[in-house]
């Protein structure tokens, strides 16, 4: 099922749902990569900053497409006790991949926002962006980390997400507007029609156009 052309259409028709915030000078953390042309493409149609929000999955040893906890944009690491327990997930492992995507963490940061003072989010109206969510567990620790920081207001815009993770976010939020909650979703890449890999240059091109000051 096709609902969106790519992620800039996606950004745009997020965009309408957003009309009221346009001229408030609100915060968009984008996930990187997919999620900051979505976010652009927002920040575009109603203005903005744009900024990056870059949170790693922790993955199973026997799959890692399976999560089993996360680390945020400030190093904090949530984790999945249950999963882990039931997957028998060695403590050796899970120190040397939460290490590992710490350091990746950093490495992301460092590539997408320079050397440049990550902006303070208290009592900001802050938008976080994706271009989908599957199992929502990178969003859940990306949304916690932004809620430590005191926003005035946190919202959460996706084009489309399974209906029991969109639920399961909205607590989280003081807004959430999602486009599409269809079902089945197997991934992100079969509601759009053009849904290839980000290109780095791109990306970072994006994110000056609208870096806060």
């Amino acid at each position: 099922m096709i609902l969106f052309y790519d992620r800039q259409e996606a950004g745009r028709l997020l965009a309408e749902k957003f009309e009221d915030l346009k001229g408030s000078q609100s915060l968009f953390l984008a996930i990187p990569k997919g999620g900051v042309i979505v976010a652009h493409s927002l920040v575009q149609a109603i203005g903005g900053q744009l900024d990056v929000l870059v949170a790693r999955k922790l993955s199973s040893p026997m799959n890692r497409e399976v999560g089993i906890g996360v680390v945020t944009i400030n190093g904090e690491v949530i984790l999945d006790e249950e999963r882990i327990e039931r997957l028998g997930v060695s403590r050796r492992y899970l120190k040397l991949e939460i290490e590992k995507q710490q350091q990746e963490v950093r490495r992301r940061l460092e590539k997408f926002r320079g050397q440049r003072p990550f902006p303070s989010l208290k009592d900001k109206t802050i938008v976080v962006v994706d271009d989908g969510v599957a199992t929502g567990l990178t969003m859940k620790a990306a949304l916690t980390a932004v809620r430590k920081e005191e926003p005035r207001q946190l919202m959460l815009a996706v084009p489309v997400g399974p209906e029991k993770t969109i639920a399961s976010l909205r607590p989280l939020v003081d807004r959430l507007e999602v486009l599409a909650t269809p079902e089945p979703f197997f991934a992100m890449a079969q509601f759009y029609k053009v849904f290839g890999q980000c290109n780095d240059t791109e990306v970072n091109m994006l994110l000056r156009e609208f870096a806060p000051e």
